[in-house]
């Protein structure tokens, strides 16, 4: 159950760095999202739920391979921002770093802050190659809760990066969300999308990079939003009558028979939204997009997907198995002068 909390403004925040100067800038951005399917390890005396405790890996052995697995596809592809849902907790996140270093000599930094679901104990986290200043997480205010406009959001996290590129800073504010599943939370994830929006909108209006990405647990499909639909319309700022506040689903540009980015279900859950600045079509400098690519090829580890995949999480041959019951979905940016 996710406790809907009457609190006052909240602001968790965690700064990286505020006197250095910022990163220089990667050739290339890449910001990638992946529901990783329970990553919890082996070890259940730090559970509460029963439902946290017959999810996680059944023996040390499994947890390995899930972990060095996903360390492996992750390497493949390289993101220099990976948004991750369902993990369990900051240690395997540690754990998934340095599997990364020590298996495949890349460097990630985790940005991690614990949320409220207490029913699956699930969690979202940031792990970064560059840029990260400043990560935090809000809670709605007295005013807000009281409108019964908004529900709380368990699993989410800002995060704020800084690049430096053709003699000036770039930034980039980012919220990791894991939004209510199934389809008959349509009207909670509406409140939530409402709620995540809301936060976002100043930045938006004011010509901010940003973006709000994760497994949005939608059942709309890109390009077919709809006011009457479950999140998307919320999310993307267009129950508003302004223009000024509207992201921009990156799904839509992939090529309509490559955007599922569930394994079983054919579903788009898995979303990256941005602020117009950060469109191909925006003229001008900045960080501009330029693709975005669902990965099941780094997900899919047999000839084809295993649509038994919830039934043999642990039980089919490890060279066959799948890695999650969702694909990683990853866009690309580029720095312009």
């Amino acid at each position: 159950m996710i406790f809907q909390r009457a609190v006052a403004l909240v602001v968790v925040c965690f700064v990286v760095s505020t006197l250095a100067r910022a990163d220089k800038a990667p050739d290339e951005l890449t910001i990638a999202t992946w529901n990783l399917e329970w990553f919890f390890d082996d070890f259940k005396e730090n559970n509460r739920s029963n439902v946290a405790k017959e999810q996680s890996s059944p023996s040390s052995e499994e947890w390995q391979w899930k972990l060095y697995t996903v360390a492996a596809a992750i390497a493949k592809f390289q993101p220099t921002i990976l948004a991750v849902q369902e993990i369990e907790d900051r240690s395997v996140m540690n754990a998934l770093t340095k599997a990364l270093k020590d298996k495949h000599n890349l460097t990630y930094r985790v940005a991690f802050i614990e949320g409220y679901d207490s029913s699956t104990e699930q969690d979202v986290a940031i792990i970064y190659r560059s840029g990260l200043v400043e990560f935090s997480r809000r809670e709605q205010t007295q005013e807000m809760f009281a409108s019964k406009e908004y529900y709380n959001l368990s699993k989410h996290m800002f995060a704020k990066f800084e690049w430096q590129a053709n003699g000036k800073t770039e930034s980039l504010t980012a919220l990791v969300l894991h939004l209510r599943a199934t389809a008959d939370a349509a009207d909670l994830r509406r409140q939530q999308a409402r709620l995540a929006h809301t936060w976002m909108s100043a930045g938006i209006e004011a010509g901010e990079n940003r973006v709000i990405l994760g497994d949005l647990n939608v059942e709309e499909m890109a390009g077919s939003v709809s006011s009457d639909g479950d999140g998307m319309f919320d999310l993307m700022g267009r129950r508003t009558e302004k223009t000024s506040d509207d992201l921009f689903d990156l799904l839509e540009f992939a090529p309509e028979g490559k955007r599922q980015t569930h394994l079983i279900l054919e579903k788009q859950f898995d979303r990256i939204l941005v602020s117009k600045p950060m469109l191909q079509s925006t003229s001008g400098p900045g960080i501009k997009f330029k693709s975005i690519e669902v990965l099941s090829q780094y997900n899919i580890r047999g000839e084809n997907a295993d649509m038994d995949h919830w039934d043999t999480r642990y039980s089919k041959d490890r060279a066959e198995r799948d890695i999650s019951d969702h694909h990683p979905v990853m866009a690309t940016f580029e720095f312009r002068k």
